[in-house]
């Protein structure tokens, strides 16, 4: 989701930002966990540098600090050490389908009762315990 956020010309962008004025109308503030915010920066910089728009890369940060301040994002990679084995665990039972940043943040959002994750990466769909989001439509009515 937030690559899409971030550049705007990823396939995503517009549901994304549809999802982003969801949020906001909605009073739904979002949890950045800091892996989310360095795989997303790290892939979006990366698709800039493959399509040989390298000169765009510091459009990309100066977007990444208005959308996520650095005091908006939640540090779980202190975290590692302990999860280290739980998230191998979930990614074994994925059949690899989940990487290792993913399943660390389906174990943060477990373990800090946080019920949604705003993806549209599939893989999410096989955490029992945690709904993925990819429009408004998939929100609960309640």
């Amino acid at each position: 989701m937030l690559v899409a956020w971030l550049n705007h010309d990823d396939l995503w962008h517009t549901q994304a930002e549809i999802l982003k004025k969801f949020f906001l109308e909605h009073d739904i503030r979002p949890t950045y966990f800091d892996c989310a915010v360095v795989e997303a920066i790290s892939a979006a910089v990366r698709r800039l540098h493959e399509k040989k728009r390298s000169r765009e890369v510091a459009i990309l940060f100066t977007r990444l600090e208005m959308l996520v301040p650095v005091e908006l994002i939640t540090w779980i990679l202190p975290d590692v050490p302990r999860l280290y084995s739980p998230a191998l665990d979930l990614m074994h039972a994925s059949s690899g389908e989940l990487n290792f940043n993913d399943a660390l943040m389906a174990l943060a959002c477990r373990e800090r009762e946080i019920p949604a994750i705003a993806s549209f990466d599939s893989d999410f769909d096989r955490v029992d315990w945690l709904q993925r989001i990819a429009a408004p439509d998939d929100l609960p009515n309640d």
